[in-house]
């Protein structure tokens, strides 16, 4: 395997020493290492990968140097615009090194929503007329780097290091500072989904999240035909909320929505907003972190998510951060005239052996369609 340490100095060696981008889980360890040894103003977690990409057009364009920015092949669809329709060497030309984590990889196991994203993924590629260099724990990374970047500087256009599952070794994030938090997202998804009517509709947003939710409703052996688990498709899980909320309007429609999630597609608060639908509840559980893919940081423990939502119009936000209060402050969220906002401030992280789904995305589809013509 590769050392993170070797690959980030091969890296500064062959002039890339800006970075950009949406951690993955196969790319966590190299993420982790950035973020430990990166200048601050040199690496942005951006919100999502399109904006990424742009970040990335307007360092080169300001330096002249080679950017780098890193996601997972997921990401890509986030990508295709900017890519295509800036970056491209007939548009504005602009070089730049993408690290792709491979997800879906053909003959590995994943998870369903990675499946065709990864058996497509080099003739996506292709199609996009990008050069694509693959990087696996027995590569030669230096010539890999050397010669995307190389390729990237002749095109004066984007090229692809597409990273393979288990290529760099183990490498901890130095966390500098903890939440001080006495709540797991976990926990707080328990008490929620303890609160929540069996005639209310949920929906989970994509990674642990969704996971936990589907562990609850196994351990109490409850049926979970109520909730949809947006186990793909990060940040959209309050727009597919606000499609069933519009449709069946008696019926209260939950988002369980997590940090990351909300500011990869933010703008679509203002659309939720928008509607002034009175049965939408909006959940944000914030960690502050994409705790999915290796706990890297996020902005919203920074932000002010009451002035946003009340910005996009939403009635009221509701905010805790003790266990101890989550009832009571559920319990008025819940009767609120909607669209509202509860935030749920967690620390981050989530236990060892947490499962996943054991039901089919078509299945928890199917289920859930007959759940809402109840």
């Amino acid at each position: 395997m590769i050392e993170p340490k070797d690959f980030y100095q091969s890296l500064n060696e062959n002039g890339i020493e800006f970075f950009t981008g949406v951690p993955d889980s196969l790319l966590k360890y190299i993420c982790a290492y950035i973020s430990d040894h990166a200048v601050s103003d040199n690496h942005i977690i951006a919100a999502n990968e399109g904006n990424a990409i742009a970040i990335a057009m307007g360092y080169h364009m300001a330096t002249q140097k080679i950017p780098m920015v890193y996601m997972q092949n997921s990401g890509l669809g986030n990508t295709i615009n900017p890519l295509l329709s800036l970056a491209d060497k007939e548009v504005y030309s602009i070089p730049m090194v993408l690290m792709v984590g491979w997800r879906g990889k053909p003959g590995l196991s994943d998870e369903p929503q990675h499946i065709k994203q990864g058996r497509i993924h080099n003739r996506l590629l292709d199609a996009m007329e990008i050069p694509n260099f693959h990087l696996s724990s027995k590569s030669n990374f230096f010539s890999v780097i050397k010669r995307a970047k190389e390729v990237a500087e002749k095109n004066s256009a984007p090229s692809i290091i597409t990273v393979e599952k288990n290529t760099f070794n183990k490498y901890d994030l130095n966390v500098k500072e903890k939440n001080n938090f006495n709540m797991t997202r976990e926990e707080a998804i328990e008490k929620i989904a303890k609160m929540i009517s069996k005639k209310d509709v949920v929906i989970s947003t994509t990674g642990k999240a969704s996971r936990e939710l589907f562990e609850f409703r196994k351990k109490m052996s409850d049926t979970h035909e109520r909730d949809f688990l947006t186990v793909g498709g990060m940040g959209h899980a309050s727009q597919i909320a606000l499609g069933i909320a519009l449709a069946k309007k008696k019926r209260i429609v939950y988002c369980i929505d997590g940090d990351g999630s909300f500011l990869m597609h933010a703008g679509s608060m203002g659309i939720i907003g928008s509607k002034k639908l009175t049965n939408f509840k909006h959940i944000i559980i914030n960690n502050g972190s994409h705790d999915s893919v290796g706990g890297q940081a996020t902005v919203a423990l920074e932000i002010d998510l009451d002035k946003i939502s009340k910005g996009f119009n939403y009635t009221k936000t509701f905010k805790v951060d003790r266990k101890e209060d989550l009832n009571e402050t559920f319990n008025s969220f819940k009767n609120c005239v909607g669209p509202c906002l509860l935030e749920i401030y967690v620390n981050k992280g989530s236990r060892k052996d947490l499962g996943r789904p054991t039901i089919s995305p078509k299945n928890n589809k199917k289920d859930f369609i007959s759940f809402l013509e109840d």
